[in-house]
């Protein structure tokens, strides 16, 4: 049967049994938390890049952000014992191994490794080295890991001490250039600072400032946070898009995955400083990013109140960074479903949208594929880790906080943000 057959035929009628929210909620974790423990690299435990919606890759190619929300992700999968905690240490030392032969850079990572020797993969020509995004994504997970495995045991204690090895020898005061005022995303040691390219705000990189100026030995001044990050060009917007006033970021608040990515580990709940409110931020943006679905200006089949989302991800001619103002007709649902703590109600009409009504469709062994258009009868035919991941963690700080109380507790990371003037119920 043709894809536009099949797209119109499932979308006639669900033949899946209702399930309660909870019960619902927990299938779709459950299974799209499979990506990083079946979907693993084999060899290293790593996150693969992606997978296949019926196979897996034939490269070995690993996603440095995509294993930081893959370790977070194996967190949720031990509180809610999918796994046990023997298996998921295991799991752990298992990706330890290859992040500490890997080939590093002042301490950070690239931003895809081979998962079988932890070789750098680049990115593109003078992309060839470090990734400090992608490596503060790593460390958000791996610091998790390290605050939730505290127990006394042997390989607890031994994964922790791994885990604070790497995280002290992260060089982030390397990456301002020797004294910038912003950290540098990039560095090879064949092309050194040559993309030069600033880590300015509002986006999705807000971890990397909190890491650097958290950082046990090479941390940075606040300065840099306030005089770097805070002063990009788009970091102040307070204009209103859909009757929402949006206080930071871009015209109409950019992919959604800005409130995702540095806010699996970060919990935005009453977290404000002299620049903003982070909750208030998050819901606002949230809340343009449905409304303008509701709306769907350019009348796209299938946009509507269970059926919105536009975030980076797999598009109908290749990866596209969807927004509103780059609508291109195709849903993420990795937009709305890591969106349940910012917009519960809407959030929940499109899990039971996507899972009831379009599940035949788009639903699979690792949950649903990145990105679908009714209007153009079109889905992705992989997953992504960096859509995968973010889907069950930041469910699961809906559900319980977890993960989001696990960072926050971090006297580093505390420490840090108090100097970067973070205020947060967190903070004593």
């Amino acid at each position: 049967m043709p894809a536009s057959a099949r797209a119109k035929a499932h979308r006639k009628s669900s033949l899946r049994e209702r399930l309660s929210d909870e019960a619902l909620i927990d299938l779709v974790q459950r299974q799209i938390f499979q990506y990083f423990w079946e979907g693993a690299h084999p060899g290293s435990g790593l996150a693969r890049d992606h997978a296949g919606r019926l196979k897996d890759p034939t490269d070995d190619v690993v996603a440095i952000g995509g294993s930081g929300f893959g370790v977070m992700a194996l967190i949720v999968a031990c509180e809610r014992q999918w796994v046990t905690r023997n298996q998921a240490l295991a799991r752990l030392s298992l990706m330890l191994d290859t992040l500490e032969r890997a080939t590093c850079y002042h301490g950070l990572c690239p931003h895809f490794m081979h998962g079988d020797t932890g070789a750098t993969l680049p990115f593109s020509r003078k992309d060839d080295g470090a990734d400090l995004v992608e490596s503060a994504f790593l460390f958000q997970g791996l610091l998790c890991a390290r605050a939730y495995f505290g127990g006394n045991a042997a390989d607890e204690k031994h994964v922790r001490d791994r885990i604070a090895y790497l995280w002290s020898e992260a060089e982030w005061d390397w990456y301002t250039q020797g004294g910038r005022i912003a950290l540098t995303w990039h560095w090879s040691p064949n092309n050194g600072f040559a993309l030069n390219h600033p880590v300015r705000g509002w986006n999705e990189c807000l971890i990397a400032y909190i890491l650097a100026a958290s950082a046990p030995r090479y941390s940075v001044p606040a300065e840099v946070y306030h005089e770097g990050w805070a002063q990009g060009r788009m970091f102040v917007n307070r204009r209103t898009f859909e009757g929402v006033e949006l206080p930071l970021g871009p015209d109409w608040g950019g992919p959604l995955f800005f409130t995702h990515y540095s806010f699996c580990g970060v919990d935005p709940r009453g977290l404000s400083d002299n620049h903003a409110d982070y909750w208030a931020q998050n819901v606002a943006h949230t809340r343009i990013n449905h409304a303008y679905c509701l709306r769907n200006p350019h009348g796209y089949k299938g946009y509507g109140p269970d059926c919105w989302g536009l975030t980076a991800g797999e598009s109908v001619r290749g990866y596209a960074g969807h927004a509103p103002d780059n609508d291109l007709g195709v849903i993420t649902p990795s937009a709305a479903l890591a969106s349940f703590a910012y917009a519960p109600d809407a959030a929940m009409a499109a899990l039971r949208h996507f899972y009831e009504d379009l599940g035949d469709w788009i639903w699979g062994r690792y949950g649903f594929v990145d990105g679908f258009s009714e209007q153009f009868d079109w889905r992705a035919e992989r997953y992504l880790a960096i859509s995968q991941g973010p889907i069950v963690v930041m469910i699961e700080n809906y559900r319980s906080g977890l993960i989001w109380n696990l960072f926050m507790g971090i006297p580093e990371i505390q420490a840090g943000m108090k100097k970067l003037g973070f205020r947060s119920p967190h903070f004593k």
